[in-house]
């Protein structure tokens, strides 16, 4: 905050005439609800101190630590005797005073906006620190905050800043919100970009690395054959040997090295015969793996151009959300990613196999979505057999969307109950009394 603004905002405090409550809406930011019912929102986090106001702003969780305590205690129902900035400094100070029966309790608040040292401060009326929001001590800087202690004084220091007068600072105080928002979105928008490519970059390097059919049957062949040598040759090898120079049937020498946990020759060439099946399967179904590796990499691509175009902290959240910390594990397929909105959840299919296994697994009333006459993915909402609001149809059919196509621009998305999608082959369907949904993305 600069120095002007902080001037202009105590100004706008001082017609109110009392601080009905004060709690912690976040970590770092504290919301006072004043007489004539207007809120501001002071936050307080180290070096993005923001003074704000916001009309619905969601309270993260219900603080209960020490600070919070004397918070409520000492600011719920206080009069506001002054507020002032003080000389040379970006501090905000408000005196307040609640009127008890037998006496007057007399507080202040003390706001520092002084970059990496911001803090909220409560003291008493002899400036003796009750709580802070941060406590300091003594090995991290000269000036320690700790409960009991006198408050020291912020040395003043020469501020070089132009006055500019805010015409509207109620314009200004929403603006501020906005500001914030949209600094905040722009650091967790890059975050996640950088989580995502370093997801990308991990499938990359395991798809590179897969071996290719025609490598592993040529390596099964060659231990195959070694195998079936040591079997025919068993009766001149003998049982402590760990490995033989052998003729092959063509006549040719062949140095074979016994595998490490073989306790004789048979033992060799029966772990020589399970290596060659094991590499034939693979060989066999490594496009499977591969294609499950591109179907991710595919995905993730597009979760990027999404998060690239997101407006809001909000939904931005929508596309991660948490893991659950229980111990149970989800029986969900590898290529289904899941989504939750409103208290439904939403599922997705990253591929065909995923689309399959969604379509078998939905229930005869949750409801089922796919782009209208365009391939798309398969989204399933679980309805727990209830009425499907309107807005969460809304957010599922933009997933859809958004995950099949890169396209911008307005989209029809068909939505029907899972009853009346009938399976033709694979992830192809027929469906009836469906309704279409149009959306924009």
């Amino acid at each position: 905050m600069k120095r002007y603004q902080l001037l202009q905002i105590a100004d706008y405090i001082k017609r109110f005439k009392k601080i009905d409550k004060a709690f912690r809406v976040d970590d770092t930011v504290i919301k006072m609800v004043f007489d004539k019912g207007e809120s501001l929102f002071f936050d307080m986090k180290k070096g993005e101190s923001y003074i704000f106001k916001k009309d619905d702003y969601k309270t993260a969780k219900e603080y209960e630590a020490p600070f919070d305590v004397v918070l409520r205690k000492r600011c719920n129902a206080s009069f506001i005797r002054s507020v002032e900035v003080l000389p040379d400094n970006k501090v905000l100070r408000f005196e307040i005073e609640q009127r008890k029966s037998y006496k007057a309790v007399k507080s202040f608040l003390q706001l520092e906006f002084t970059g990496r040292h911001t803090n909220f401060i409560i003291l008493d009326e002899k400036m003796t620190i009750l709580e802070a929001l941060r406590h300091i001590d003594a090995s991290v800087s000269y000036r320690v905050i700790q409960n009991g202690l006198k408050l020291p004084d912020l040395p003043p220091f020469k501020i070089n800043e132009k006055y500019e007068n805010i015409e509207d600072i109620e314009s200004f105080l929403y603006e501020e919100y906005k500001k914030r928002e949209q600094k905040r979105l722009l650091i967790a928008i890059n975050q996640k970009l950088i989580e995502i490519q370093k997801k990308i970059d991990k499938l990359q390097k395991i798809k590179n690395s897969l071996k290719k059919p025609q490598e592993l049957l040529k390596k099964s062949d060659t231990y195959q054959k070694e195998a079936e040598l040591i079997l025919a040759n068993l009766h001149n090898i003998k049982s402590y040997q760990k490995g033989v120079f052998l003729k092959d049937f063509e006549g040719n020498e062949v140095n074979i090295s016994f595998p490490n946990e073989a306790k004789t020759p048979a033992d060799a060439a029966n772990i020589l015969f399970s290596t060659s099946k094991k590499l034939r399967q693979k060989a066999k179904n490594i496009h499977i793996e591969e294609e499950n590796l591109i179907s991710k990499i595919e995905y993730l691509k597009k979760l990027q151009e999404i998060v690239k175009n997101t407006k809001s902290i909000d939904e931005l959240k929508l596309y991660f959300p948490k893991k659950s910390k229980s111990k149970k594990k989800s029986h969900d397929f590898d290529g289904v990613e899941n989504f939750y909105y409103n208290g439904y959840k939403i599922s997705l299919g990253k591929n065909e196999k995923a689309n399959e296994y969604l379509l078998k697994k939905a229930k005869m009333n949750d409801l089922w979505l796919h782009l209208k006459d365009i391939p798309s993915t398969h989204v399933i909402i679980r309805s727990d057999k209830k009425e499907v609001p309107k807005e969460v149809v809304e957010f599922a059919a933009k997933l859809c969307v958004k995950f099949s196509t890169s396209k911008k621009g307005s989209f029809l998305v068909d939505y029907a109950k899972r009853r009346d999608v009938r399976i033709v082959s694979g992830a192809k369907v027929n469906y009836v009394n469906y309704k279409t949904i149009s959306v924009s993305v």
